[in-house]
């Protein structure tokens, strides 16, 4: 698959690390180092705009290691880049550790998913088939 991509940044494109990457990584775009204090969120730049075909999304997820070493994940994960969209794609941090971070320039924050979805058309119904599960909530399926 190709995508359409404008890199305003001075890093390379994002790029799959090994054969089976199902996610580019993504680089903060500063100017100057940004300091994210514990609990603090920010939207950091990347640089980057991008292009993507009518049925795919681009998703923006947190990296595991900058969450497990750092406490630093991305807020609204995963963050949805709709097909249609064309502004700058941003990635909002937020630091749930105790310690101040530091973002430089080029800085790996994230990592970005192209995913194909599909879309739904409603049906109106006055009842669901039954399951086994029924109306079991939140943890219903797990050991107890």
């Amino acid at each position: 698959m190709h995508i359409k991509i404008i890199n305003k940044s001075n890093h390379d494109l994002p790029h799959y690390e090994t054969i089976a990457s199902a996610g580019m990584d993504l680089r903060a775009n500063l100017s100057e180092p940004r300091i994210l204090k514990p609990l603090e969120r920010s939207v950091v730049g990347t640089g980057l705009f991008i292009e993507l075909p009518i049925g795919y999304e681009a998703q923006v997820r947190p990296r595991s290691g900058l969450a497990a070493k750092k406490g630093i994940t991305v807020l609204n994960a995963p963050g949805t880049v709709d097909a249609d969209y064309r502004g700058e794609i941003g990635v909002i941090l937020v630091n749930l550790s105790s310690e101040d971070f530091v973002i430089n320039n080029g800085e790996r924050i994230a990592q970005l998913v192209i995913a194909k979805h599909e879309r739904a058309d409603w049906i109106e119904v006055d009842e669901l088939s039954e399951t086994s599960r029924g109306e079991g909530g939140f943890g219903s399926t797990g050991v107890k």
